[in-house]
């Protein structure tokens, strides 16, 4: 989707996010957290990590969590394929990777077109949805990362590696 910026939009109306698919739907998260998207590698499994941690990576000699977005967001845990990815976030000096079943592209879509998701969305598996975008063939979930975990979860993952 491309979007024709006129004179009227200026750039912090645009958001500039990533997607990805979780199951059938489409989520996406503000391109300024993630600092790369990988294939799926060995992911080595962590001893008594809540059961949302996947386990640890090691990125180019650095030790990152990855959370499985699936069981997260209280989905079922799916196998791994070819379409797999690992979207590496960082905010607040924690990288993390979050497994997700598939990387779709990076979109730019005015503000204007999201809104609040509806109060029968926001449960407790789904208070980390920041707004909906509506786009013309789709709706797209945006995620707030700074709610997909708690305070004590970020500093017990700082803790783990």
């Amino acid at each position: 989707m491309e979007i024709l910026e006129s004179n009227s939009v200026v750039a912090t109306d645009i958001l500039q996010l990533v997607s990805f698919m979780i199951g059938s739907e489409e989520y996406a998260v503000d391109i300024f957290y993630v600092k790369e998207i990988n294939r799926l590698s060995h992911i080595t499994k962590v001893p008594n990590a809540p059961e949302f941690i996947e386990g640890v990576i090691n990125l180019r000699g650095r030790i990152i969590p990855v959370i499985d977005l699936r069981v997260r967001m209280g989905l079922p845990k799916k196998a791994h394929d070819k379409d797999s990815r690992i979207i590496v976030i960082e905010d607040n000096n924690l990288l993390v990777g979050f497994l997700v079943d598939a990387v779709k592209e990076v979109i730019r879509i005015p503000k204007n077109i999201t809104e609040e998701p509806p109060e029968i969305v926001s449960s407790v598996k789904t208070d980390f949805i920041s707004s909906v975008g509506k786009l013309e063939d789709r709706l797209l979930i945006l995620i707030d990362l700074k709610k997909i975990l708690s305070k004590d979860e970020q500093d017990h993952l700082k803790n783990v590696v």
